[in-house]
């Protein structure tokens, strides 16, 4: 059985999202995979060593800044090689990742102004395990995770 690497903010159980808020996965496709013990629960801004809760962040250009101007990317840095590390060391299936985050983002991600606009862009940690050769699912693209598990699975 192949496991999943998913962020842990959609994983639940505990509240690490910046503004300290909860967006568990309810999708019956993720609740049985976590039944079946397939998910490995990350967050990248925690393994960053950054606080719950946090000052908002986002992608400026190969930074990472809050809304104040502080840099932040060795933080998400240091979270997103953890991140890799963890995908690496457990062959992961592929990872499932919370939308629009500055780590976690696969599609899109916030575009730097905090003005609440999104662009296209990947966040850093999926930046990583995309450039390792990871295959990265935002969390509403469960179906055509499911599917990618099925055929992997299935040439096992």
């Amino acid at each position: 059985m192949k496991e999943i690497l998913v962020s842990e903010c959609l994983y639940g159980g505990r509240i690490v999202r910046y503004d300290g808020g909860d967006v568990s996965e309810k999708n019956p496709i993720f609740l049985k995979w976590k039944e079946e013990g397939r998910l490995i629960p990350i967050c990248p801004e925690v393994f960053g060593g950054l606080p719950i809760p946090r000052p908002d962040s986002q992608r400026v250009g190969d930074k990472v800044k809050t809304g104040a101007g502080k840099d932040v990317t060795a933080e998400y840095t240091k979270g997103a090689n953890e991140v890799l590390r963890l995908a690496k060391e457990n062959d992961v299936a592929f990872a499932v990742m919370k939308q629009d985050s500055p780590s976690c983002g696969s599609k899109y991600i916030y575009d730097g102004t905090f003005t609440d606009t999104k662009k296209e862009g990947q966040g850093l940690a999926v930046e990583y395990l995309r450039n390792a050769g990871f295959k990265v699912f935002a969390e509403e693209d469960l179906d055509k995770a499911e599917a990618y598990l099925k055929e992997i699975e299935t040439n096992l």
